[in-house]
């Protein structure tokens, strides 16, 4: 809505100025195909993906040769789920871990290995959102194939601990993977562990355009994760996602990943800026935090005020933010959260909580503002 300030930047971000000049400058003026190899179009084209494969396999310690590029993060949970499937059935390796909190885009494979006779192991949070790594360590068998378990939490912007993740998995065979839709980008480190075996990203997470992505395949020794392709009918991406490689949406990711490594540090000092006028105009209010609140990346806040339904609360404040009260993916349904839920929330207090993120572009909130709204309703 006109004259609102947008607070939704965990469901899409805004798209950062220079990356929206390399956008258009492969879309209108080098739009040659990456596949040409008869003219200078196309080698053109193929530089500049080649370029983006070192700006993303920069932000996460990996190599050029390890990045895939994909449709988005969804494509890249499917695919790295999904893929191996034909190698535990092979070895025999049917049994998987993940949690109760991962995005639906990770939940809805492993419900498809369950129907195709894999077991799962379903982790749960604790009421601060964190999985435990202990409960990894307790869940890994000799069969296990694959443990998924995001990196940052998409409703409560809670980091997960993936470093201690990998120590739970030092000498097990297991693949791991991560979602890092959420933290790509704004938490660097906890990416370049060389245990994670597979990292989702999602351009449209980081001020890139929505269509694109990546699956970042680290090798082990000489080898690539056993993935197999979801999609056949190319040898693109060395067959695991064929099809015509989108130069733009490539080289405006490749430029967003740059920038995000380069300006890591200053965008999240902008952001907790941010949140510390939030907190210091809400704090009245009695906010309850969802989950560890110091756990949180800067950007995020997600609160719960005691006897304010979520949806109204929302509606009463369009013309001042733009928030949401869950995952933009399932914003369709009505349904309580079901992160919040395995946290241990009932129905009630879940539908009473909110989801505000914001970024290093966001302007000027009027915080004192929102509250007063927030107040009236009570």
């Amino acid at each position: 809505m006109e004259g609102s300030v947008y607070l939704d930047c965990n469901a899409t971000t805004p798209l950062d100025n220079s990356v929206r000049e390399v956008l258009l400058k492969y879309l209108v003026e080098e739009y040659g195909n990456e596949g040409s190899r008869t003219h200078e179009y196309g080698a053109r084209a193929k530089q500049a993906v080649q370029r983006a494969r070192d700006q993303v396999a920069s932000v996460v310690g990996a190599k050029r040769e390890e990045v895939v590029f994909t449709s988005g993060a969804t494509e890249s949970n499917n695919l790295a789920i999904l893929g191996l499937a034909p190698q535990g059935e092979k070895e025999g390796r049917r049994h998987v871990v993940t949690s109760r909190i991962e995005h639906k885009a990770v939940l809805e494979p492993f419900e498809e290995l369950e129907r195709r006779g894999f077991e799962v192991s379903w982790l749960e949070p604790g009421p601060d959102g964190v999985v435990r790594p202990e409960a990894l360590a307790d869940a890994l068998r000799p069969e296990t194939l694959l443990v998924s378990l995001m990196h940052v939490n998409n409703e409560t912007g809670i980091r997960q601990p993936v470093a201690e993740y990998t120590r739970a998995l030092e000498g097990h065979p297991a693949y791991f993977h991560t979602d890092a839709a959420q933290g790509f980008g704004k938490d660097l480190e906890g990416l370049r562990n060389p245990r994670i075996d597979l990292i989702s990203v999602s351009g449209h997470k980081v001020y890139a355009p929505k269509g694109i992505g990546a699956l970042v395949m680290r090798r082990r020794g000489y080898s690539l994760p056993p993935i197999r392709p979801l999609v056949l009918g190319g040898g693109q991406e060395r067959g695991i996602r064929p099809g015509t490689l989108p130069v733009a949406l490539i080289a405006a990711l490749g430029e967003a990943a740059e920038r995000a490594e380069r300006e890591q540090a200053q965008r999240c000092k902008t952001c907790s800026a941010i949140r510390d006028r939030a907190l210091a105009a809400l704090s009245a209010l009695d906010p309850v935090p969802s989950g560890d609140p110091t756990l949180s990346l800067p950007h995020v806040l997600n609160l719960r005020f005691p006897g304010v339904d979520s949806e109204a609360l929302m509606v009463a404040l369009k013309d001042l933010v733009a928030i949401s009260n869950g995952s933009a993916c399932t914003s369709s349904s009505y349904k309580p959260s079901h992160v919040l839920k395995a946290m241990g929330l009932s129905d009630d207090e879940a539908n009473e909580c909110v989801r505000i993120s914001w970024c290093h572009l966001t302007p000027e909130v009027d915080w004192e503002a929102v509250a007063a709204r927030i107040w009236a309703l009570r």
